[in-house]
């Protein structure tokens, strides 16, 4: 009995140091380029992606550490819609319900412009409203260039976004092609980058890398 009382307070410390290693922000791109049959790509392909072994892994490891994760689709000026807000992804079992949250989830009304500059806006203010983690990234996933309103580049420059990275996921295939667009003006801070899909039905498996990318900087440090 006493042996046993003195591995659980051996481990008790180990257990109430459990710290956030990253608030990572989910920004979906849903403007009048995604048709309905993409938009299932998207949201499956991002569920299957965070479901993937790999991924899973490298959330859950090291052992007393997790991620905090919120998700929100973006279209027009002012339409930004939060899908799933800060949730904790630290065991196998909340991974899988985030997974199933993300499937079940229908697609609001409202084919609109793409204002990137708003999202980014909007991606910004939840990361200021974020759990205390070690770091904070907003990911922005879309396939065109912004067409309404201020771009990101204001809100880097009023310091919206100061203490966080911004990277992309670009969907190619519309002209102009948006991977140049977010080279140049959507990816921000130390290390940003982009992440590219040949197209929707290779969203998954850039997703898949993208999130293994940021959840492990340190597999790709120096790199950009």
């Amino acid at each position: 009995m006493i042996r046993a009382a003195l591995v659980i307070l051996l481990l008790w410390p180990a257990q109430a140091a459990a710290t956030c290693k990253l608030a990572l922000v989910l920004a979906l791109d849903i403007s009048a380029s995604v048709d309905n049959a993409e938009y299932q790509l998207q949201i499956n392909g991002l569920a299957d992606a965070i479901s993937d072994p790999q991924v899973v892994e490298a959330i859950l490891k090291p052992a007393n550490e997790y991620i905090e994760v919120a998700v929100f689709e973006w279209s027009g000026y002012s339409q930004q819609d939060l899908m799933i807000g800060w949730t904790r992804l630290d065991s196998p079992t909340a991974i899988a319900n985030f997974a199933a949250l993300l499937r079940s989830h229908k697609r609001p009304n409202g084919y609109l412009a793409t204002a990137v500059g708003k999202a980014v806006e909007f991606g910004g203010k939840l990361l200021r409203a974020a759990p205390t983690c070690k770091r904070r990234v907003l990911d922005v996933s879309g396939d065109g260039v912004n067409n309404i309103g201020i771009g990101p580049e204001y809100f880097y420059g009023r310091g919206d976004l100061d203490g966080a990275v911004v990277n992309g996921l670009v969907i190619r295939g519309a002209e102009p092609d948006p991977l140049t667009y977010y080279l140049s003006t959507v990816i921000f801070g130390p290390g940003a980058f982009v992440v590219v899909a040949t197209g929707y039905p290779d969203y998954r498996r850039a997703m898949r890398k993208k999130l293994i990318r940021e959840i492990q900087p340190k597999l790709i440090l120096g790199t950009k």
